[in-house]
Order: C-alpha cells, then sequence, then structure tokens
C-alpha cells in the first residue's frame, strides 16, 4: 500500500497535477484570515458614472490634466496612471497633459506594458507602449503587466521587468518606494480586503465634490478604468473577477504589508507527503476506519499548522503533495473495505447538482438528440419558460427561428479549442428575441454523447457595446458623425479615385457665448446650426462635427461647386437668424474648403481645410476661402522656424544689443535698452521683427524672456562693477507672469550679482496689463518692492493706457514711436505727445521717448518738458562692447 501511494505521489508531481491542487489550497487560506489594507492607496475609477457623464468615448488628455491638477490641489501625494498614453491625441490636449505633469513635480506614474503582436513577416512579437516622450520625461514609468496562471487566474506579482537592458519597477513597486530588481516575482495575499479600499469616481473627482476629495486627500492614488465593458478585468483566485486597479493595489499592500508571499521548494512538498504515509504504517494494526482517520488527522493537522504559517510570515507552504498521498491512502484503504463505485457517483450526482443550481448564468444539459434533460432555475429564468415545461423539449424550441441549433451529433468543429463560445439569437415564451451567449461543452456516457450548455443574457452587454461605439463615433451634442467618422468618410473619399471638397465652416466666438451664456444655450445653439446645415447641404457625403465650434460637409465635385454652396451657406446665416430654446440669434459663419487632390492622407486633408478656414477666421471674411498650397507653406515654414530657434536657444546663437537712452538736455547717457537678436550661422544677423512673433507665440518664450533677463542683468552688474553704472532696460513678455516664478527668478538674480535694483527697468507693454489684470498688479508691486523700475511701453497705442496708468506701479511712461517720428509743431502728434508728457508729470511719472531720428524733433521734444529719449540720432542698437567704447567710457 504505501508503495503504492508513493508511486500515485511521484506520478502526480511528474505530471504537474499538484500545481492546481497546490493554487487551490494556497488560495483558500485566504479566507482564513482577512486583513485590512495598510497603505494610503485609493482608487479613481473610470466608471460607467463617469463615462455616461462626460458623454463621450475616448476622453481628451485635457479631462486627465484636470484630474491631476486637482488631484494636486486635493492634497494627493503620488498618482498612478494605469491608462495608455502612448499614442498622440490633439496638440492641445497632449500640451495640457504634458504641462499638469511638469507641474505635479515628479508626482505622476504611467504605464508602460508590453503588448503581443507580429513582425511584418507573421512571427509572433513582443512590442513595449511606453508613454510619449513628452509625458514621460515629466513623469515616472511604472509596468503594469500581469501574467496568469494557466487557469486564467492571476496570482503572481514581480517588482518589475528589464526593457531594452533597463529596469522598470512595477506601478505597485512604485506606490510603495521599492525598487528592487533583483527581488524575485511573489504570490500576493488576496486575504487582504479589497472591498475596504477606498475608491471614488473620476466625475466626482473632476466636479469637486467634497466627499470624494476628501476620501482622496494625503493618500496615494490610482486612475484606471474599473468599468466592464472597457475590459480592464482579471480573474483572482476563488472565482473573483476584479478591476485591473485593484489587482494592482493589492499587490502594493502585499509588498507594504511584508505580505509577499514565497512559495516553499518542492522538496519540503515531497518530505510532508510522507506524514500521512508515516501516520498510515503506525496505525497498520487498526481497523481500517482508524486508519482513514487517523491519515485524514494528520493532514488536516499539517495543513492548519502550514495555514498558521502563512498567516504569521510571507511564506506559502505546499502541502498539495501531502494532500494526495492523505488521499490515496485513505482511497487505497478505503477501496480494501468499501465498494465505493455507488457512492462515488452520488455524490458526484449531488454535487453537480448542486453546483448548478447555484450557478447565476443559465445551465442546459441536453442528450444526443438535443433534448434538455436538466435545467438550473437561472436557465428558465433566461427563457422565460417555467420548471416544468422546460424539461424534454428540443433545445432549438428556445432559439430564434432563423438561428439554427448546433449539429449536436457529429457536430464539425463547433468543440474544437476557442470555438466554444457561440452567440445566437434566444427567445423568450413571449416571443421576444434577445442575444445569447453559449458555451458548449461535450462529454462520451454509456448511452452516447451529451452535451452541456451555458447560457449567459448579454443584452445588457450588447447595449454598452453599442453605446460605447455610438460615443466613439458621434457627437452626442448634434448627433453628427465625430472626428472619427470623419477621417474614416475622408480616408473613403481618397480611395474613391472622384472629386471631393471638405468643407468646414465656423461658429464665430463659440467659447465666449457658452462662457456667457452657459453649456445648455451653447448645446442648443449646436443643434439649431446643425440642423439648417443638414437642410441646406442634403446631397453632402456626410455631415460631421469633428470640433465644438466647427462642422464638416464633405460632398463630391470640384472647387466651383464648393464655393457655390458655401456662398448659399453663408447667405442663408447671414440673412435668416437660428430659432432655439425660444431665443433668436443671427449667427453669420466663416467657411473654409479644400479638395482632395491636394492631400495624400485624412490628416492632410482635413488640416488643408483648417487652413482656408483660420485665414477666413482671421480675416473675418464673409466669404468662402478655398485652400491655397501657401497657406500650408506658411505654416510650415513657423513650425521650422520654431524648431531652428530651439536649437538657437540651446547653441546660445542669441545676443544682446543695447540702444541708448540719453538726458535730452545734456545728452548724456543714462540708460540703455536690451534688445535681442540672433546671429544665424549661415544668414549672419536675423531681424527681430522675423522670429520674435514666432517666439513669443510658442513656449519658446518663457525659456527666450528668460535668457535676455539674466543676460542683461549681469550685464549691468559687468557695468555697475567697472564704475560706469547705467540703467538697463528689458522688456518682459506675457509667458514670464504666466509661470509665476518671476519674482523670485529676478531677486534670485539681484542677489547672484550684487546689481542694485534700480538699475534695473523692466517695460510691460499694456497686452501684458490688460492679460490677468489682478495677478500683474500684484506681480509688479513685488518687483517694485525689491527697487525696480516699471516702464510702460508703448504708450498711447493701446485702449486702456489711462486706466492702467491710474491702477498699476509705474514709474516711467514710454511715448511709441509712431507719435515720435513726425512730430511738429501744431500737429496731432504734438498735441498727443504734450498731453502725454503732461499728463506724466502730474503723475510723478518719468517720460523717455523712442524713435527719434532728427535734431528738431529731440529738441522739440525737450522744451515739451520730456526728460529722456532714444532712437537713431543718438544710436542703433549695439554690442555692449561697442557701448563701453563709445559711450560709457566718454561718459567716465
Amino acid at each position: 500500500m504505501h508503495l503504492l501511494c508513493l508511486c500515485i505521489v511521484a506520478l502526480v508531481a511528474a505530471t504537474g497535477l499538484h500545481v492546481r491542487l497546490r493554487d487551490m489550497v494556497l488560495d483558500a487560506r485566504f479566507h482564513a484570515n482577512t486583513r485590512a489594507p495598510a497603505a494610503d492607496i485609493a482608487m479613481v475609477e473610470i466608471d460607467p458614472r463617469s463615462i455616461a457623464a462626460i458623454g463621450r468615448w475616448p476622453w481628451p488628455r485635457s479631462l486627465h490634466a484636470d484630474l491631476v491638477r486637482k488631484l494636486g490641489e486635493a492634497g494627493v501625494t503620488e498618482i498612478a496612471f494605469d491608462v495608455d498614453f502612448s499614442a498622440r491625441s490633439t496638440d492641445a490636449d497632449d500640451r495640457a497633459f504634458t504641462d499638469a505633469l511638469r507641474k505635479a513635480g515628479g508626482g505622476v506614474i504611467l504605464a508602460t506594458f508590453r503588448q503581443a503582436g507580429e513582425t511584418a513577416e507573421g512571427k509572433p512579437a513582443s512590442y513595449v507602449n511606453r508613454p510619449l516622450p513628452a509625458f514621460e520625461s515629466n513623469a515616472w514609468q511604472g509596468l503594469v503587466n500581469v501574467m496568469p496562471d494557466r487557469d486564467g487566474a492571476v496570482r503572481r506579482f514581480t517588482f518589475g521587468a528589464t526593457i531594452d537592458g533597463v529596469f522598470v519597477p512595477s506601478i505597485a513597486a512604485l506606490l510603495t518606494g521599492r525598487h528592487e530588481p533583483a527581488a524575485p516575482e511573489f504570490r500576493i495575499d488576496f486575504g487582504i480586503d479589497r472591498q475596504a479600499v477606498p475608491g471614488v469616481s473620476f466625475i466626482d473627482v473632476l466636479r469637486d465634490e467634497p466627499a470624494a476629495l476628501a476620501a482622496l486627500r494625503g493618500k496615494k492614488v490610482l486612475v484606471s478604468g474599473t468599468a466592464a465593458e472597457l475590459g480592464d478585468r482579471f480573474v483572482i483566485p476563488n472565482g473573483h473577477i476584479i478591476p485591473g486597479a485593484l489587482l494592482q493595489i493589492l499587490a502594493a499592500e502585499s509588498i507594504f504589508q511584508n505580505r509577499t508571499l514565497q512559495t516553499t521548494a518542492p522538496a519540503l512538498a515531497f518530505a510532508l507527503a510522507l506524514l500521512p504515509l508515516g501516520a498510515a504504517l503506525l496505525m497498520r494494526r487498526r481497523r481500517g476506519s482508524a486508519r482513514i482517520a487517523a491519515v485524514i488527522c494528520t493532514a488536516v493537522a499539517a495543513e492548519a499548522a502550514a495555514a498558521a504559517v502563512q498567516i504569521a510570515y510571507p511564506v506559502a507552504v505546499d502541502t498539495s503533495l501531502l494532500l494526495v498521498a492523505a488521499a490515496a491512502c485513505a482511497l487505497i484503504i478505503l477501496v480494501d473495505e468499501v465498494d465505493i463505485r455507488g457512492l462515488l457517483r452520488q455524490a458526484a450526482e449531488r454535487r453537480f447538482h448542486n453546483v448548478a443550481m447555484s450557478l447565476s448564468d443559465g445551465l442546459v444539459c441536453l442528450d444526443g438528440e438535443g433534448r434538455i434533460t436538466m435545467a438550473n432555475e437561472a436557465a428558465t429564468r433566461i427563457f422565460g419558460v417555467a420548471a416544468a415545461d422546460i424539461k424534454g423539449r428540443p433545445f432549438a424550441d428556445l432559439l430564434a427561428p432563423e438561428a439554427d441549433a448546433p449539429s449536436l451529433p457529429g457536430a464539425s468543429g463547433l468543440f474544437e479549442p476557442g470555438n466554444r463560445i457561440v452567440e445566437q439569437l434566444g427567445r423568450r415564451a413571449g416571443g421576444e428575441l434577445f442575444p445569447l451567449e453559449s458555451s458548449w461543452s461535450i462529454w462520451e456516457t454509456p448511452s452516447g454523447r451529451h452535451y452541456g450548455v451555458v447560457l449567459r443574457d448579454i443584452s445588457e452587454r450588447r447595449r454598452q457595446q453599442e453605446r460605447i461605439r455610438y460615443l466613439a463615433e458621434n457627437d452626442v451634442v448634434s448627433g453628427l458623425p465625430n472626428h472619427n467618422r470623419l477621417i474614416a468618410a475622408l480616408d473613403e473619399a481618397l480611395r474613391d479615385g472622384r472629386r471631393h471638397r471638405l468643407m468646414l465652416a465656423g461658429l464665430p466666438n463659440f467659447d465666449r457665448m457658452r462662457d456667457l451664456e452657459g453649456q445648455d444655450f451653447a448645446d442648443a445653439l449646436v443643434r439649431a446650426a446643425a440642423a439648417r446645415l443638414r437642410a441646406l447641404a442634403p446631397d453632402a457625403t456626410l455631415l460631421s462635427r469633428p470640433e465644438s465650434d466647427e462642422f464638416a460637409v464633405l460632398l463630391q465635385g470640384d472647387e466651383a461647386a464648393a464655393n457655390r454652396l458655401a456662398v448659399r451657406i453663408i447667405a442663408d446665416f447671414r440673412s435668416s437668424p437660428l430659432e432655439f430654446s425660444g431665443r433668436t440669434l443671427r449667427m453669420p459663419l466663416f467657411l473654409g474648403h479644400a479638395g482632395c487632390e491636394d492631400a495624400a492622407a485624412s490628416q492632410i486633408w482635413l488640416g488643408n481645410a483648417r487652413f482656408a478656414l483660420a485665414q477666413a477666421r482671421t480675416h473675418e471674411q464673409e466669404a468662402p476661402v478655398a485652400f491655397a498650397m501657401p497657406m500650408r507653406e506658411e505654416v510650415e515654414k513657423r513650425v521650422a522656424l520654431e524648431a531652428r530657434l530651439r536649437l538657437a536657444l540651446a547653441a546660445g546663437e542669441f545676443e544682446l544689443f543695447y540702444q541708448p537712452q540719453v538726458d535730452l538736455r545734456t545728452r548724456a547717457i543714462i540708460g540703455a535698452e536690451a534688445l535681442i537678436r540672433w546671429r544665424h550661422p549661415e544668414r549672419g544677423y536675423v531681424s527681430p521683427g522675423e522670429f520674435m512673433p514666432v517666439v513669443n507665440g510658442t513656449s519658446l518664450s518663457e525659456g527666450v524672456a528668460a535668457w535676455v533677463l539674466e543676460t542683461a542683468i549681469r550685464q549691468a552688474a559687468i557695468w555697475q562693477k567697472q564704475g560706469t553704472p547705467i540703467r538697463v532696460g528689458v522688456n518682459l513678455a506675457q509667458s514670464q507672469f504666466a509661470a509665476g516664478s518671476l519674482v523670485v527668478d529676478v531677486a534670485r538674480l539681484l542677489d547672484a550679482t550684487g546689481l542694485a535694483p534700480g538699475l534695473v527697468e523692466l517695460e510691460v507693454t499694456e497686452d501684458i496689463i490688460l492679460d490677468d489684470i489682478s495677478r500683474v498688479r500684484t506681480i509688479l508691486a513685488a518687483l517694485r518692492d525689491l527697487g525696480l523700475l516699471i516702464a510702460f511701453d508703448d504708450f498711447g497705442t493701446g485702449y486702456g493706457s489711462l486706466t492702467s496708468l491710474r491702477d498699476f506701479p509705474l514709474d516711467v511712461i514710454k511715448i511709441d514711436q509712431t507719435f515720435v517720428r513726425t512730430l511738429a509743431p501744431g500737429t496731432e502728434n504734438a498735441a498727443i505727445v504734450a498731453a502725454t508728457i503732461e499728463l506724466g508729470h502730474a503723475l510723478g511719472h518719468g517720460l523717455i521717448a523712442e524713435g527719434i531720428e532728427d535734431e528738431a524733433i529731440a529738441a522739440l521734444l525737450s522744451r515739451m518738458g520730456c526728460e529722456e529719449g532714444q532712437g537713431y540720432l543718438f544710436g542703433r542698437p549695439m554690442p555692449a562692447r561697442e557701448l563701453e567704447a563709445n559711450w560709457l567710457r566718454r561718459a567716465a
């Protein structure tokens, strides 16, 4: 008997059958001792309520950017995203998310994952999905891959993996602060109570719900999809299905609580298997029942001890072979004394019946003729048939007439691996048809082949799928196809080979009206405009709403046909007001269109149409604008220039020139304005008028403005140390006020250089002042408190200058050159300049006149009371060395 038991144990171990038993035993132990989560980790769930509230899928990345900001404001300590950020979105959304990551200061983790695929030759391959480079440089990478066991359940977890020679820690490891490349994989402790893991809805955070924000304060947060339709769900031990985010948190909790379970070595499992054999050997002279009791007691005691060890320590003792040995011993002893075949059959039948009746899915068993021999309560509920009426009926009677039941005897291929689940149309007792998922199995019996069918009503799943598909392809406000459908239609039109035109219609000031009137007003306006366009372009191939203030009309025909339709649309919107929500609004349209012949791809075609629409918007044309290639070339040139300017900043190709500012009475130098110049290695000096609009219109502005400020202050400090101190004027940019660190940066530079603050004159223009009045006023006041001078540049060219002089802390007014260059006694310019000088004196401000090129004008300004001036009469902008040679040394 003992030799037979050992053979059975060895056979089970050799075939690996004990692995499944081992997992079942280890999984069952988690019920013996549940633990509360110890770490402060919470979920922000992308749940069905959030998807329904936002009303579209996929979401724009600006929402994730808003979430990062709100979580930071709520006091969240660390943020992890189990979301794919490897593909590009719109430039605006990607910039918004990049800025949010940058402001988070390295407190965000983004998902990296391996994905299976194929090579160009069709061979299996593995690819790594990483966040976009702009995101990756401002966040941590966290691996989210998990490896299910052969039964589909996830039990094991790793601290990370080496990808392209670099170790990437898992999100769970990063959330617990563990970076251990050499650590082995471990079993997750599923005894940790997953129900106690806090979670809030994504939409509640966006809406600043106090309870949601309070639940997250001071915690680490994992943002992930929990909606079933998003598919990120895993099977865990004991048959539960949980979202991937919860699995990551349980792994993190296992690490945090030192519950990274390690399974004992196989040698110990073999050693434990000898315990029931020893018990049977000791009791060999007793009756069979006593020997079985001894074997069972030994196994139970050993298993209890193993469970106690697992509860106290992160050690999972493998008792699978012990249980196999105990079962084998007990079975051999029992066979010696009892005929158990009948008992086993009865027990199996009872167990099957109990399991079948408790299933939430429907289950029916069929005989070889396809008639129902058994049905559980869930099956009768699905079809609405009484239990007494379903038994003995052909299964085909429960399907729609057009759906053929499988050819059960000898079904060809139906039960091959991967082809056991089929979708059919079921029919309820009342005749209602519904989508039905059937999972088939087959077995042989002495009476012939029998079948088992697990049934699931997937009506709700289908509705969710259709909803997701609708959101992905349609605009929920207007009901029109969205950007995705438009791109697909453009692709089809390009393949069609016939002439097509894409027309874009833009609503002017749409965002401003939405802010003023509210979202309901904006939605009603969009629906009214969509209905009007649908009526005006009934023959269009597609009418779409790709953007909030934009409609797209795709039609067959040439440019002349598109122009005729566009003129008719513009005239109709101009002459007939829109009526909606009890209101009447005259809404003009801007229209641009482009032909498919100018584009090789749908995105290029759409971009061409947008170039035409942008020109119509810019020039406020009430006539359609057709795309012309120079529109694209101008933008491409600007993009290329921006890229070249970034290289220029990195390579130190920018220089500062200084234009002298003199006392108009003594003609002595009292200051100099710092002006940027670009020395191109091939073109020489490039005019600021060519490159500064690009700098000021892009993210380059902050870096260039910071360089100008630092360079000018350091040069002023050099002149101060040389004994020739002069005031240096520096033009500020809007980006410096938006960044919020201007005062700190200036204070740092003054401290580092030792420059007297009064030798720095910071120049602001009206567009800066009016950008954010309250914030700008606060910043200027703080700069003035440091001792710096504030000058109002280009005075007289804006709309609110007098208000600005009254409300802002200013020291100097710079009279714009447009009034100075043609200044003559008795002219309107003279009256304006005189009034400005008188106003400046009344307010206690100094005055500098710009653009002085004539001696007579300089003398006239002096007589009018203007103290200082600058212009070509005194000197053009020049390098610092030239200013020293021509002015400072002479003055000294």
